[in-house]
């Protein structure tokens, strides 16, 4: 008589997924079970971000003025760079308080390290970062710094005055930017083919530099242009013919510049609500490996879609390959967000509602708590807060960055759970655990 066969694996458990409404809970769960992790992530990056930004500023004037400027804006992308790689490796140390996560563990599924991850990643990351100028913030910062330091050591006047003044990022020859420039997008595509054809385990975040310095070299050459043809292009009759029709409307219709005006007003608006959540939303699914298709569908429809058919057949197995056709434009500017909220509906109405609610009301009432805290401190001291400034406005940025991750890795797991529930899963994968 034969032995009885072995009863066949049980499969994961569903466990209930977590109410829309419960997203503040959860995101401060996971706080509670990964802030110091985060804590650590954000400040290492900072202190780096800083070395980066003062060597940039040392390094910046003297003898061989075109040198130091390729040198800074080496630096520069790589400041960039570290925005990205933080952002990753905190999502990245969240992953085990998710439910989504831990179901895949359960699943047998092997779990992605931290080098998996940024070299999946960052370079699809790079590409959303760069279509929404999220990198302006870091260059304003980089200048900034700049002329302070000009100014301490040349005073106001003289520091204001000088030649190099504020041109930190936009001082560097024409033909020498074009020419790295082009040297940079070789490179980024050598790189991102070999991404995509699975050789070099640092390939994708060699892509992600090369595809930063491109576009920065790029810009700094396309600048001078500019600033340089200004007064010409001025000059020229479809630019006046242009501004003419301009004028015109705003004389003979009644609503131009009202209807404008308004927009100009209600538009940033926007975008601060809805469509940076968004975007953050979809770097985060990007990092976890979003359920059923979601990183296809996050980049459906861009050139990003590039190796999109080596995917595995487990569900979060398909962001194991990286999207690496990574030239920024209206696409990869409008549809990544877009789909991500297609993902975050599957949560329901009231999770994308409850989403940009918490993201809004931690931004805004952040600043409202530092406006607070520096009202009640008060000083009459000169030069206070020239002074301590910058550990208050650390810590304002350490708690908006992690309360940021960790909301969004709680909307990313409910919308996963929700979805499970749904029975959204990729159908191979539900056989594979029948």
């Amino acid at each position: 008589m034969s032995p009885p066969s072995p009863p066949p694996p049980a499969s994961p458990p569903l466990t209930r997924a977590f109410s829309a409404y419960g997203l503040p809970a959860h995101t401060l769960r996971i706080f509670a079970s990964c802030g110091l992790s985060l804590v650590l992530w954000f400040s290492a990056g900072r202190t780096i971000r800083w070395a980066l930004m003062w060597a940039a500023t040392e390094v910046a004037h003297g003898d061989y003025r075109q040198v130091r400027l390729i040198v800074v804006m080496l630096l520069y992308t790589l400041i960039v760079l570290n925005e990205l790689v933080v952002m990753v490796g905190m999502l990245h140390s969240v992953r085990g308080a998710l439910r989504e996560i831990q179901m895949r563990r359960t699943g047998e599924e092997t779990d992605e390290s931290l080098f998996g991850a940024l070299n999946r990643a960052t370079l699809i990351f790079a590409t959303i970062y760069l279509a929404w100028s999220f990198h302006a913030e870091d260059a304003r910062e980089l200048v900034a710094l700049d002329n302070i330091k000009q100014i301490i050591e040349h005073g106001i006047v003289a520091g204001a005055t000088r030649d190099d003044f504020g041109t930190l990022l936009t001082g560097m020859e024409v033909w020498i930017s074009a020419a790295i420039a082009v040297a940079a997008y070789a490179l980024k595509t050598l790189f991102a083919w070999w991404h995509t054809n699975g050789k070099g385990k640092a390939s994708g975040m060699l892509a992600a530099f090369f595809e930063l310095a491109f576009a920065f070299y790029g810009l700094n050459a396309i600048f001078t242009v500019t600033s340089a043809r200004s007064e010409w292009l001025k000059d020229r009759a479809v630019v006046a013919t242009f501004e003419g029709w301009i004028e015109s409307a705003e004389k003979t219709i009644p609503v131009w510049k009202p209807f404008w005006e308004g927009v100009s007003t209600v538009w940033p608006l926007l975008v601060d609500a809805l469509i940076e959540p968004l975007t953050w939303l979809t770097v985060a699914a990007l990092v976890y490996g979003a359920f059923a298709e979601d990183t296809r569908a996050v980049v459906r429809g861009t050139r990003l879609e590039g190796v999109a058919d080596r995917m595995d057949t487990r569900t979060h197995s398909l962001t194991r390959s990286t999207m690496t056709r990574t030239t920024t434009g209206f696409q990869e500017r409008w549809v990544p967000p877009a789909n991500a909220f297609r993902l975050v509906t599957r949560g329901g109405w009231a999770l994308f509602g409850m989403f940009c609610l918490c993201y809004v009301a931690l931004h805004v009432g952040m600043e409202y708590a530092d406006r607070a805290f520096r009202t009640s401190v008060g000083t009459d001291f000169p030069h206070f807060w020239l002074l301590f400034g910058h550990p208050v406005d650390f810590v304002r940025n350490l708690i908006v960055g992690v309360l940021t991750v960790c909301l969004l890795a709680a909307t990313f797991d409910i919308a996963s759970a929700h979805s499970r529930e749904a029975g959204e899963t990729d159908e191979e994968g539900e056989a594979s655990t029948a």
